[in-house]
């Protein structure tokens, strides 16, 4: 074998490909209804994102996308809708080491599912006949390099309290 093929075949090309998209569990609830409607729509909203993944096989893993949007009537604090989605996936993830592994599973595969999700919380709360709710595009980077400051940080913070002082 010559040391052109053996240095391909040891240096794998990135692969970050959707074998499947699906929708793992949802839920919508409106509680209030009808009576939610003969109030002033002030609504306030909680919306909650997270991530699952899962290695299912060599180079396979499924993620799944957590949304939780909850909103209650500004003035009466009554809860208007709860919708939760499972959005997830399969993915053939390789060529991919620690950092980027992170970054492909709590960022690139959710950004990939987050339209999905976005559409039918937007539908489920349609069908509720309230007004529309349009969630804002996520920037996923920018939350994956967060957690990578956070994670940062608490090591830094782990490290120095356990190193001796000198008095």
């Amino acid at each position: 074998m010559s040391e052109e093929n053996q240095v391909t075949q040891e240096k794998q090309e990135p692969v970050l490909q959707i074998q499947r998209i699906y929708v793992k569990d949802v839920s919508f609830e409106a509680p209030n209804l009808p009576h939610i409607f003969q109030q002033e729509w002030k609504p306030n909203l909680e919306f909650n994102l997270s991530t699952e993944a899962k290695q299912l096989g060599d180079d396979l893993y499924e993620v799944t996308l957590n949304v939780n949007v909850e909103t209650t009537l500004e003035d009466s604090k009554d809860l208007a809708f709860i919708c939760e989605v499972k959005q997830a996936g399969v993915f053939t993830i390789s060529g991919l080491e620690d950092v980027h592994m992170a970054h492909a599973l709590t960022s690139r595969c959710p950004e990939m599912l987050f339209p999905y999700a976005r559409e039918l919380v937007a539908s489920l709360v349609n069908r509720g006949t309230f007004p529309a709710l349009n969630l804002a595009p996520v920037n996923f980077d920018a939350l994956f390099l967060e957690h990578m400051r956070r994670v940062e940080e608490e090591s830094q913070t782990e490290n120095s309290a356990e190193q001796p002082t000198l008095n």
